[in-house]
């Protein structure tokens, strides 16, 4: 599994999926549990749909 979440994209997903997490953990609306999927790949660094549509926000330094 190659990292295809960057810098400031996982700072955003991170930040983002904690607040949508602790709203539904402090009574808000059941659907910000989404919160959970922002987290999950701000935490890894991997994120399915930019597999699988190609794109790729993790600055990697090319050798040579």
């Amino acid at each position: 599994m190659k990292l295809n979440v960057g810098g400031i994209d996982r700072v955003v997903r991170i930040a983002a999926g904690l607040g949508l997490v602790a709203w539904a953990a402090m009574g808000g609306p059941v659907w910000a549990w989404i919160g959970v999927v922002p987290l999950a790949t701000g935490a890894i660094g991997w994120c399915p749909p930019y597999a699988i549509f190609g794109f790729n926000t993790c600055s990697v330094k090319k050798q040579g």
